[in-house]
């Protein structure tokens, strides 16, 4: 009993050094994040000074052609200079409260960022005026060589550090701490609207890759800008035709719903030879993904694909012919050879179980660019 009182002491004082260590992290969160807002203003500000302020009085620019280029930039410095007070004053929880509410204004912002450029392209080129100003703007010392477009997408680039800083400084709060539930609060708030942005950010770069692809083929035959359809990658193989020995390089595309078989436009064509003809479209909301034989976690497992009764059939490049032989009974369906993670990881209904085998590791014995020289075969 005479040794309590001391484990009581000796537990008390970790305690304290615990709290020692939360604050020490904390108060460091605290003012790098002050720091880098500061920073983050001075940025901000010059394109509130040198652009959205003059631009305004000058009426270079419509006043919907200003809102369209700029969004709520204005209203976006303007929050961050209330945080930035607050932060000085050392009210973190009140400044982050506060600041909470604003943060909206970032997934607006996120939303209209790709037609602000598209319309600021668009003045560039019509808006003589407009040109000669921006030009002349980005030459003053303030802006060290960058330009109005290196600005516009700082918002969505602090959004992603007010979600770091946030969290560190959670987790350096005591849960006790009157503070602790605003934090929670905030952290919430800059995870929803990051993940908002995110997911802008995703459809912007999936809708760039189908307009790309759909430009690489010939003629309208194939539309590809369907909406919910997802890009996933594009890669050469080589085509073992029915009859004849001779094998053909042809382009496969993989989408979410949908595998498109081409074959590369004659290259003398006057107008596609660049591009690609479409020779089939393979649906996939009915494929099936089965193990045939062999381990599927390692190189030599062959796994079946059935797609809609369409036959195709093919194998790695270090395959032997006798596993396609081996196949041969089966049912009209694809067959390669892979590397799958597992095997539980093909076990879903419906089209998924081939966009995620296509996605693993496995796909690229089935898809590999043309630079690897490790082309899959298939038989069609």
């Amino acid at each position: 009993m005479s040794g309590s009182p001391l484990l009581l002491m000796a537990g008390a004082d970790i305690v304290e050094e615990q709290r020692a260590r939360w604050e020490r992290k904390r108060s460091r969160t605290a003012k790098e994040l002050l720091e880098t807002e500061h920073k983050y203003l001075e940025q901000l500000d010059l394109v509130i000074t040198f652009f959205v302020t003059i631009l305004k009085a000058k009426g270079t620019l419509k006043p919907a052609v200003m809102e369209t280029i700029f969004g709520p930039l204005e209203s976006i410095y303007s929050a961050s200079q209330v945080l930035s007070l607050h932060l000085e004053r050392g009210n973190l929880g009140l400044g982050l409260e506060n600041f909470c509410q604003k943060l909206e204004l970032y997934g607006h912002y996120a939303e209209n960022l790709e037609q602000a450029n598209k319309t600021l392209k668009e003045q560039l080129r019509k808006n003589k005026s407009f040109r000669r100003f921006k030009k002349l703007q980005e030459t003053r010392p303030q802006f060290q060589g960058k330009k109005l477009e290196d600005l516009l997408p700082l918002p969505l680039q602090r959004l992603q550090q007010y979600k770091h800083f946030l969290r560190d400084l959670l987790e350096n709060t005591s849960p006790d701490s009157a503070e602790y539930q605003k934090l929670a609060k905030t952290v919430k708030s800059a995870s929803e609207v990051s993940q908002w942005v995110q997911d802008i950010v995703r459809k912007r770069e999936n809708s760039l890759q189908l307009l790309r692809v759909q430009k690489l083929l010939k003629g309208q035959k194939t539309q590809l800008l369907t909406a919910g359809r997802w890009y996933i990658r594009e890669g050469w193989l080589l085509v073992v035709p029915s009859k004849g020995k001779e094998l053909k390089r042809r382009m496969f595309f993989l989408f979410s719903d949908i595998f498109v078989a081409t074959k590369p436009c004659h290259p003398l064509h006057l107008l596609n030879s660049n591009k690609f003809a479409c020779t089939a479209v393979y649906p996939l909301h009915q494929c099936e993904v089965d193990k045939v034989f062999g381990h599927t976690q390692s190189q030599g497992g062959l796994l079946s694909v059935s797609i809609l009764g369409s036959s195709i059939r093919g194998s790695g490049l270090q395959s032997k012919s006798l596993a396609v032989s081996a196949a041969a009974g089966l049912r009209q369906q694809v067959v390669t050879i892979v590397n799958a993670k597992s095997l539980s990881f093909l076990s879903d209904v419906g089209f998924f179980p081939l966009v995620w085998a296509l996605l693993s590791t496995a796909y690229r014995q089935l898809l590999v660019p043309h630079r690897s020289r490790e082309e899959g075969l298939i038989r069609l």
